[in-house]
């Protein structure tokens, strides 16, 4: 995950400074040192980083600080409010055109995921309740135009096109089309270059004349770090963009981008790609991003992802089946359905405070998808009533799901074991007991969990 490294190094200093107690200024001197080394081995801009580091060392010196009965906190504190500033303090969303269609041009370098992102915003908005339009212009690069239409017909939204023509044309003609068909908004995919060069901007630049988007939104690697910087500076000089998105931030990524990105451009992350699926897209919390990097967690957006995977008619339903000792296999696997639309293990751990800690810890994800092979290799009749399930049915079960007999045999006492602990909760005030065991780990003894 993007920032690992350096949250790893920023929450060593801090430990180093809670094991001291009382601070002196060499203290905070030695800490920002530490974390200047951090930042610029994360590939952040050398002067974004110090600028960065010498603001805190002039909030942390202060007397109010060092004899504060819990300095150390008091620092953590204030980095953390100037790390979510060098981000951009609060969500900022695409600018919308209050009299009709909202045309929003997507720029970048080739390879920076400006096609995939583009059609991830563009699905985020429609899931929003808007009806964009997604339109290729990139006539360059071989089956751009088809790798868009894949976008667009997995998404369910309609690409406008006209091979490869001329793309300033194809730009003022999607927009007419638009605004006759209904589109609310407009996503332009405009082609992109290995490096910059002045071809590419001159197009660029004839598109926004002839079209006057109301947001040009630059689209940058986050796993290309310095790099990414040195391109979004030379899109803000040619075009002036308006913004920023990050790609790949679910990577390897060391983290420059996102924290030089914005102090060199002045212009905001809005938007941030966080996993090859088209859903895999979120708002950028400067806040939020801030507080992961210090190894406090993003808990608001667990909570969210949560919310999005909860389906209260189905939860309805389990609590009555709860309650009438009806609980089926084929019910737990909904369940575990659910869960899994959270991502992964790994990834529900990083965001919880203190994720950066357990790094090493060996979540058994093979586990929950053989529980997952177990259950789909079952007919829907021993999924509902698992007693049938006698020894030639598990030798069944287990080839089909390419597992062992001792496996089938292992999950199927375990359900037992499970049911039997959930009749305990078919009493009166059995929701709220239901929310206490999801909040203890819900179904905590069931393989895989």
């Amino acid at each position: 995950m993007a920032f690992e490294g350096l949250t790893e190094k920023i929450s060593a200093t801090f430990k180093k400074l809670r094991g001291k107690g009382r601070l002196k200024e060499s203290d905070v001197k030695e800490a920002m040192r530490e974390i200047r080394m951090a930042l610029l081995e994360a590939d952040v801009s050398y002067k974004v980083v110090k600028d960065f580091t010498k603001s805190i060392t002039e909030r942390c010196i202060g007397a109010d600080v060092l004899e504060a009965l819990s300095p150390a906190q008091m620092i953590v504190k204030i980095v953390n409010e100037e790390l979510t500033g060098l981000m951009g303090s609060d969500v900022k969303h695409i600018t919308t055109n209050p009299n009709g269609t909202t045309v929003v041009m997507l720029v970048g370098l080739q390879g920076a995921g400006k096609t995939t992102n583009g059609s991830k915003l563009a699905g985020l908005m429609k899931r929003q309740g808007k009806n964009p339009l997604l339109v290729a212009c990139d006539i360059y690069r071989p089956a751009a135009i088809n790798q868009l239409k894949v976008c667009g017909e997995k998404l369910s939204i309609p690409v406008y096109e006209e091979g490869q023509t001329d793309p300033v044309q194809i730009a003022k003609n999607a927009v007419s089309y638009a605004k006759k068909h209904g589109h609310d908004m407009v996503f332009l995919d405009t082609a992109g270059r290995l490096h910059i060069d002045e071809t590419l901007m001159e197009e660029l630049r004839q598109i926004k004349a002839a079209v006057k988007p109301d947001e040009i939104m630059l689209v940058v690697d986050a796993m290309t770090g310095q790099d990414a910087v040195n391109a979004a500076q030379s899109f803000n000089e040619w075009l002036d963009i308006d913004a920023v998105m990050l790609s790949k931030l679910d990577g390897d990524a060391r983290g420059g981008a996102a924290l030089s990105v914005r102090a060199v451009t002045g212009k905001p992350i809005k938007f941030a790609g966080i996993g090859e699926k088209l859903e895999d897209i979120e708002p950028f919390h400067p806040d939020r991003m801030a507080s992961r990097i210090l190894g406090m967690g993003d808990v608001l957006s667990l909570i969210e992802k949560a919310e999005k995977a909860y389906d209260a008619k189905k939860t309805a339903e389990l609590e009555e089946k709860l309650k009438s000792n009806k609980f089926t296999l084929q019910d737990f696997y909904e369940q575990m359905v659910q869960m899994k639309s959270m991502g992964s293990m790994q990834d529900i751990l990083a965001q919880l405070p203190g994720g950066a800690n357990l790094k090493g810890v060996q979540l058994d994800e093979k586990a929950m998808a053989h529980t997952e092979a177990i259950i789909l290799s079952m007919t829907p009749k021993e999924r509902e009533n698992p007693n049938i399930i006698g020894a030639s049915r598990k030798k069944r079960i287990a080839a089909g799901a390419g597992l062992k007999v001792e496996d089938v045999n292992r999950l199927l006492k375990s359900f037992d074991q499970m049911r039997a602990m959930m009749k305990q909760f078919s009493g009166p005030g059995m929701g709220k007991k239901m929310k206490r065991m999801r909040g203890l780990g819900g179904f905590g003894g069931f393989p895989g969990f």
